[in-house]
């Protein structure tokens, strides 16, 4: 059985580079909000279930997601409606890569994995993290939202203080190099721990 490691990190940490960076050492990388892409595209198993509930966010056989941001910003109870349909798909492609997984590591990169409770069934997790200007320049650079955006999504996260004091592990992001040295070292820990190392 591989070691599953939890991987979270808030916007503009670098998750998704550190996450390519465990990859690197060898470890195998389920991604979250890929799940969703793959539930949500033509043929994906989130199509029929949210047709039945909302068939105005399906077109072309896909689930748009810009539509589904529309309903939920103009309907109260559509989050809670969309996250019961999406969720149990999205923990059983989680269980399917689990048990297909041949790595001795599996990192499992999932944003709000806290906030979810996700951590309960993670034998580790990770905490990826920067200094809070770092973290706003990262954003600001994409260029995909304004600042008030970025604020509304960064205050509606578990503050990063918190992630870290209950992250078995942290990464701090200043550097690429730096970032790498940390997954290193955590891999090496771990693979330490296992019992046929």
């Amino acid at each position: 059985m591989s070691f599953s490691l939890g991987l979270t990190g808030s916007i503009g940490m670098g998750k998704s580079t550190t996450a390519q960076m465990f990859v690197d050492e060898g470890c195998a990388l389920w991604d979250a909000d890929a799940a969703v892409h793959r539930l949500y595209a033509a043929g994906g198993a989130a199509v029929a279930p949210m047709q039945a509930a909302f068939p105005e966010a399906v077109i072309d056989g896909a689930v748009s997601r810009d539509v589904l941001k529309r309903i939920i910003a103009a309907e109260p109870g559509a989050l809670k409606r969309i996250e019961a349909i999406v969720h149990p798909l999205v923990a059983e492609d989680r269980a399917r890569f689990r048990e297909t997984a041949t790595t001795d590591i599996v990192v499992f990169d999932i944003p709000l994995l806290f906030e979810g409770g996700g951590e309960t069934q993670m034998d580790a997790t990770v905490t990826v993290s920067a200094p809070p200007e770092v973290q706003e320049a990262r954003v600001m650079a994409r260029g995909t939202m304004t600042r008030a955006q970025f604020e509304q999504i960064r205050n509606k996260q578990m503050p990063d203080a918190d992630k870290r004091a209950r992250a078995d592990y942290v990464v701090i992001t200043d550097t690429p190099d730096h970032a790498r040295a940390q997954v290193r070292e955590i891999v090496a820990a771990i693979r330490r721990s296992l019992p046929h190392a």
